[in-house]
């Protein structure tokens, strides 16, 4: 639903010289959203928070999206912010409403996504008393936001929201709580418009490089002999993904993407040596590993990419590190050449240095690197028995999947385990934001939110969740959702009977004791996605595969939920196990 101009122009302005109207806080709120150009809200009713809903109720720009709980609405508004780039907003009651949202908020902090999360709060007169459904929002969400605001003045309300956005989407993106008293939404107070600038004098995060810097690392790139291109979700948040890509081509280095990077450069490109890190290639590891000089963008050298730091810095290299946040160059790796400043900027003037420079990297040792690098991707570490004809493998499904979708515009979601790592190895991201997971937190339960909240802002694009069946339980209420709001998604599940990426531990790391990973009582799927008003297939045979796809991409306007029964014994190749180096890695079945 579009907000029209006159409605934007009527929040965000303030109006004519001397003119105020009285509004409540709740009606205060709405207007501050409606400035912001915010579209939807995924939220639960309570108490703390009626009204505020009263508000919504008298409005037609925004739409609200009810869900089954708490947790799915934070999840719901982060898929979308992950999907667009837009900020997803999420209204959520007080004490358990917020403490549901929890899990949700700091979902999106460990990924830097940008977003505010509406909380109702007991009326300031309660707060501290143990009233009803109270909690300290504030003090709860501090170690998984951005920033927090617990308003206790319904004349700062305006102003806070409008520091919570600028906050939210500035900078390194996060999350940002406002918890908002009963009263303080139910109190009127004079009215002049929505401010139309924010000034914060102890937040000013820096966007533009240091030119020195960025010539410096120009010129550490252009003499390297075994260079390498490292980026991760910040270059997807910065929406830098032409500017990555100039830059692989024009000096036609090796490039690979951490998990939440996929997409920022073309997975089918021969320059692309696919993910690194604990489920990463041999090629994107080894490179990694034997570079001489190392660019990273918008990566922060996570235990799940460099594996053991002591084994990473046993070879030699320089390295240059792009990031907004300087807390987190040189938190992990020593760095050679930091540079501070938003990545899409860094990158644009990196590329205009070197193309105005006219150097060129030297063609001889370059191709030399490229030998070695080749010689590593022959190993073809991602093959799979593609031969059985009796059982499905996992991998299979992803890879049919792709070959269907490639060409269409596709959003896939994942949950977190085994499938998630089938989907990022064989689905190739060509593109950015198209590949929704949750990556620093590894939360369970967000495939199916994740993928309503992005077909609400994509309706014409196809969207899947890869999901596996212990994880589609933790938020399969929203099926419910999907069918009153009328989001019909794909649901792929990579149905095992185990916690799989737990069994695939237990089987490596504890001799095969796999202790409460088997899952002993599973529903009928398909009566189960039935039973929501939805379209249920059990898939059984590898022949089957493909028809069910097939039939399930011509439901364009139905939900369905495929139940994929695959191989319970696959497990996810090639690995590095905790504590080791990312070039010591299990290539499959004859390591362990």
């Amino acid at each position: 639903m579009e907000i029209s101009k006159a409605e934007i122009k009527s929040a965000a302005a303030a109006s004519e010289a001397g003119h105020s109207q009285e509004l409540r806080g709740a009606e205060i709120l709405v207007k501050a959203l409606q400035a912001e150009n915010v579209k939807y809200v995924w939220g639960y009713p309570g108490g703390a928070v009626l009204h505020i809903y009263d508000a919504f109720y008298k409005q037609d720009t925004i739409q609200h999206v009810l869900v089954r709980h708490e947790q799915a609405a934070v999840h719901a508004a982060d898929g979308y912010a992950r999907a667009t780039g837009d900020i997803g907003v999420a209204l959520v009651t007080s004490g358990p409403g917020v403490t549901n949202a929890v899990t949700g908020i700091a979902t999106a902090y460990m990924d830097s996504i940008p977003m505010v999360i509406i909380t109702g709060q007991v009326p300031t007169h309660a707060i501290g008393l143990d009233a009803f459904q109270e909690c300290d929002a504030v003090g709860i969400t501090r170690p998984v936001v951005k920033h927090n605001f617990l308003v206790k003045d319904v004349r700062q309300l305006a102003e806070v929201m409008k520091k919570a956005f600028h906050i939210a989407r500035s900078g390194r993106p996060g999350p940002v709580v406002v918890d908002i008293p009963k009263d303080v939404s139910f109190n009127k107070t004079a009215y002049t418009g929505y401010p139309d600038k924010v000034e914060m004098r102890s937040y000013n995060p820096v966007r533009k490089g240091h030119g020195g810097q960025i010539r410096k690392a120009m010129h550490l790139l252009l003499s390297a002999k075994r260079p390498y291109i490292y980026t991760g979700g910040g270059v997807i948040l910065s929406n830098a993904s032409a500017e990555l890509r100039a830059l692989v081509d024009m000096l036609g280095y090796p490039c690979t993407n951490t998990l939440m990077g996929l997409g920022a450069y073309p997975a089918s490109d021969r320059k692309f040596l696919g993910m690194l890190g604990m489920h990463g290639t041999i090629e994107a590891n080894n490179a990694m590993q034997n570079c001489d000089v190392l660019l990273a963008v918008g990566a922060r050298f996570d235990d799940r990419v460099i594996g053991n730091p002591k084994h990473f810095a046993q070879n030699e290299r320089k390295i240059i590190h792009i990031d907004i946040d300087p807390s987190s160059i040189s938190k992990r790796v020593r760095v050679d050449i930091p540079i501070v400043g938003d990545v899409k900027d860094v990158l644009g003037e990196l590329n205009a240095m070197i193309r105005d420079s006219g150097a060129k990297p030297d063609a001889a040792v370059l191709a030399a690197w490229w030998d070695t690098i080749e010689g590593w991707r022959g190993k073809d570490c991602l093959r799979y028995d593609r031969k059985n004809l009796e059982v499905i493998k996992p991998q299979y499904v992803v890879e049919t999947l792709w070959n269907m979708t490639k060409d269409a515009d596709t959003y896939i979601t994942s949950d977190v385990g085994q499938h998630q790592m089938w989907a990022a190895q064989y689905y190739r991201f060509n593109e950015p934001r198209r590949w929704i997971n949750s990556g620093g937190l590894g939360t369970m339960g967000v495939g199916i939110p994740y993928a309503m909240g992005i077909k609400l802002a994509r309706p014409d694009s196809e969207v899947y969740c890869i999901t596996g069946e212990g994880s589609v339980q933790m938020c399969i209420q929203e099926l419910s959702t999907c069918l009153q709001y009328n989001t019909p998604i794909k649901i792929v599940s990579l149905n095992n009977r185990y916690l799989g990426m737990v069994r695939q531990w237990q089987e490596i790391d504890y001799e095969g004791r796999y202790s409460h990973s088997y899952m002993d009582a599973l529903p009928d799927f398909v009566k189960l996605a039935e039973a929501y008003g939805h379209v249920g297939m059990r898939i059984d045979h590898p022949r089957d595969v493909e028809p069910a796809l097939r039939e399930a991409r011509k439901l364009k306007d139905r939900t369905v939920f495929m139940d994929f029964r695959t191989d319970p014994t696959e497990n996810v190749f090639p690995m590095v196990k905790a504590g080791k180096g990312i070039t010591e890695m299990l290539l499959g079945s004859e390591d362990l």
